[in-house]
């Protein structure tokens, strides 16, 4: 693999660097990278600049609005966002349910859903997960009965990310009786979240943020309209997106950063005599981790370049979701070992503006402890680890 940039590359990244120099707001960078939890409002602000500038949608087809960029290109962006503290746009419209759309959707559902998520104008959440159907996703139990040109849908999603925020859910449900297979009684809808019916349930994180949340379904009729593809068929569109979803999950560029600057943070703490960024054992564990890291990178681009030639990720998908949450829940730790007695105390005040008191150590620092715990779900979601080396197995290994 050649991974000098050509000509045409370095050109296009020095683009990219002046416009993130240019545009991306300054609030919104420091935020980012001190890993302080961003509004809807701030990232609603930047997508739209990401879409007034045409680089919204790096994952979709040129016909639908999308970048047409390389994988090479791709690559170069994320580093770039990474270091300026650009943050990720919301993956539920953009990087799920847009491309089941204008895969598996209707002319009419293409016109009529994605322009609304490029702009950023509309917000999605998933509706997958259920309190009793989780890594078993197949044995969901919320049911879509048809009657005339609705379906009635019952039962209830949970750990919905940003539901309180979304205008809109994507749904697997149960259309089939007792008697079809569990995949095969499984159709993907799209839910207007203002139905009558619907309630959203906000569930706090142990980092104290609401960030996930339970929606309940009770008689919530939803037009026919809204099902994309045939009834039954969901399981093959879901399938698609949680591969999509998953390569997204390593985050090797965000890693990348963060470890940029947990080196500086370690080099500036003491330890005995020296700095922490000397302990032998502290050092042996970052080298470690850059070591996978590097490995990951050039996975993430061979999963980048299959998706180039019009394919779907494939069972590469599952390692870089193994390792890309393995690799951030390691980096977690060290940053809690950096932090020391400063992950102990979480201000929340002092990130906000107006706050006049004294800041308790820097905000990367101080933030460490929610983000440690928040991370741990992050081998748990977009299909647990223990079920992604169920899927290597059968389809890298042929056991």
């Amino acid at each position: 693999m050649n991974i000098d940039f050509s000509p045409e590359e370095l050109a296009f990244q020095q683009e990219v660097k002046q416009f993130l120099q240019e545009k991306l707001p300054a609030d919104i960078s420091e935020r980012t990278l001190d890993e302080i939890p961003l509004g809807k409002e701030d990232y609603e602000r930047w997508q739209k600049i990401l879409y007034e500038q045409g680089w919204a949608a790096t994952n979709w087809p040129v016909e639908y609005g999308g970048t047409g960029w390389t994988p090479t290109q791709k690559y170069i962006w994320a580093n770039e966002c990474a270091n300026f503290g650009a943050p990720d746009v919301i993956p539920f419209g953009f990087k799920m349910v847009a491309p089941v759309i204008f895969t598996y959707g209707s002319e009419e559902q293409k016109q009529r859903f994605l322009p609304d998520i490029l702009a950023s104008n509309v917000w999605w959440c998933q509706g997958y997960s259920e309190p009793n159907a989780g890594s078993d996703l197949a044995s969901l139990k919320t049911t879509a009965v048809r009657d005339g040109d609705e379906y009635i849908v019952n039962g209830t999603k949970t750990w919905t990310t940003l539901g309180h925020w979304a205008d809109w859910i994507f749904c697997l449900v149960r259309t089939g009786g007792p008697e079809v297979k569990n995949q095969a009684a499984i159709t993907f809808l799209l839910i207007e979240m203002n139905h009558p019916g619907i309630t959203v349930s906000p569930i706090m994180t142990l980092g104290g943020h609401h960030e996930v949340n339970e929606v309940h379904f009770d008689n919530v009729r939803v037009p026919v309209a809204n099902r994309i593809g045939e009834e039954g068929h969901g399981w093959t569109y879901a399938k698609v997106l949680l591969t999509h979803e998953r390569t997204g999950i390593a985050r090797v560029a965000t890693s990348k950063k963060r470890l940029q600057t947990l080196k500086k943070l370690a080099g500036d703490t003491c330890d005995g005599d020296a700095s922490l960024l000397e302990n032998p054992a502290f050092a042996q564990k970052l080298a470690e981790v850059e070591i996978d890291l590097l490995a990951l990178e050039f996975t993430e681009l061979r999963a980048l370049a299959a998706v180039s030639t019009g394919n779907a990720p494939g069972p590469e998908s599952s390692i870089l979701k193994i390792k890309g949450t393995e690799i951030a829940q390691l980096i977690d730790e060290l940053y809690m070992e950096t932090a020391g007695y400063y992950g102990m105390p979480f201000v929340r005040e002092q990130f906000k503006s107006g706050f006049d008191g004294e800041h308790v150590g820097p905000g990367v620092i101080t933030s460490s402890v929610p983000r440690y715990l928040n991370n741990r779900k992050s081998s748990i979601y977009g299909g647990s680890n223990e079920i992604q080396k169920n899927i290597i197995s059968k389809w890298v290994l042929g056991l």
